[in-house]
């Protein structure tokens, strides 16, 4: 039955968006998890589906070969009692012959479904490659998240521009003249680097770029994936891969680009997320910019002033303003002028130093006053 793979790695990825060596944590869903479970899932009901096949026919068989001992042990009496149970011994054998024909058949069919079934990630390993000889990994203490994000902080210091130079090639022949040059190169942290690559190049709208270095992030994905399920050093097996790749028939082909396809989706979908998060946290920044000295937005308090007392500040009419003024509830004016002035929409000349409520009571009475900077974006 084929192992679940583990994508827990893709979680959380440490890396540097900038010169000043910070290391934002992406915090972002696997980019292959749902979906390789997905599969996985699909693939282990499948099997399910062909052992239970394979038990029934056993079962079929047995009871077959019992019904025949039983038919030719009768065969063999003359008593009348015999005679009449040969009757019903012939008749229960051949129903069990065409249950087991039917068994037969319907695991027949589920083994040609098999044969249709597209190659993936997971039985890459499956055919071709069973027969490599390759040095077997060693088992390896699991490494803390800090010596992994340090581990990835280093790598990518002193490897970057290696990691950006396979990331743009395009030929299956350059990519693993490339790698066998700098074997270094195929390991978690290169996957790591290209995946966030691709999001930044799509947050940025550079869309040709992304799908390419899309495809790389998938080549070297597709060539860890092989060494975990073979258990080996990925160093040793990426030559494996592309002479797989190479000559695949498009069966083959058509998984490869199908993984493609969703992992740019994928992408797509991060790359939203993190502008729509960066536009939050700019309206945020600029909406703190707005407040007033009473911690009001002037935009939201205007959205909430009665129409006639807009139109006063759109056309900064002092006068007018006055009038809308004492036409209106006296308690309700106040309300209204008390959250301009909190907000600066209206920024009061008061004389004196006596404290809010003398000032909201002189800035009700004295509308004569300037009025002051109008703070609607």
């Amino acid at each position: 039955m084929t192992s679940r793979i583990d994508y827990s790695v893709w979680d959380h990825i440490e890396v540097s968006d900038d010169e000043d060596d910070t290391h934002p944590n992406i915090d972002t869903p696997s980019l292959f998890k749902w979906r390789h479970e997905a599969r996985v899932e699909r693939m282990e009901q499948f099997m399910k589906a062909g052992e239970d096949l394979e038990k029934g026919l056993a079962e079929a068989r047995r009871k077959l070969t019992e019904a025949q001992k039983k038919t030719k042990n009768l065969s063999s009496s003359a008593t009348d009692d015999a005679k009449a149970e040969l009757s019903k011994a012939q008749a229960e054998e051949k129903k069990l012959k065409k249950e087991e024909r039917d068994w037969e058949k319907k695991l027949e069919d589920h083994r040609r479904e098999e044969k249709k079934m597209p190659w993936n990630v997971d039985t890459l390993s499956k055919e071709g490659f069973s027969k490599s000889i390759m040095n077997i990994k060693p088992d390896v203490k699991e490494e803390t998240e800090e010596q992994k994000e340090q581990k990835h902080k280093t790598f990518v210091e002193k490897y970057e521009k290696q990691i950006k130079h396979f990331g743009m090639l395009k030929r299956w022949d350059d990519s693993q003249k490339y790698l066998s040059d700098n074997p270094h190169l195929v390991c978690e942290e290169t996957a790591n680097y290209l995946v966030i690559m691709c999001i930044d190049l799509e947050v940025e709208e550079k869309k040709a770029l992304m799908e390419q270095v899309a495809h790389q992030t998938i080549v070297m994905q597709f060539i860890l994936e092989l060494a975990k399920s073979l258990k080996v050093d990925p160093r040793g097996c990426f030559r494996q891969f592309f002479a797989k790749i190479k000559t695949a028939d498009q069966q083959y082909q058509d998984a490869f680009n199908d993984e493609l396809e969703s992992f740019k989706e994928r992408v797509r979908g991060r790359a939203k997320i993190r502008i729509e998060r960066a536009m939050k946290e700019y309206e945020e920044e600029e909406r703190q910019k707005r407040l007033g000295p009473g911690g009001l937005d002037p935009a939201e308090v205007y959205e909430t002033l009665p129409e006639e007392m807009q139109k006063c500040f759109d056309e900064k009419d002092i006068a007018m303003l006055q009038t809308v003024i004492t036409k209106m509830d006296p308690t309700e004016a106040k309300v209204h002028m008390k959250r301009c002035i909190d907000s600066g929409l209206w920024v009061p000349n008061s004389r004196t130093d006596e404290g809010d409520d003398k000032e909201e009571d002189a800035t009700y009475e004295e509308l004569n006053k300037e009025m002051g900077q109008q703070k609607i974006e």
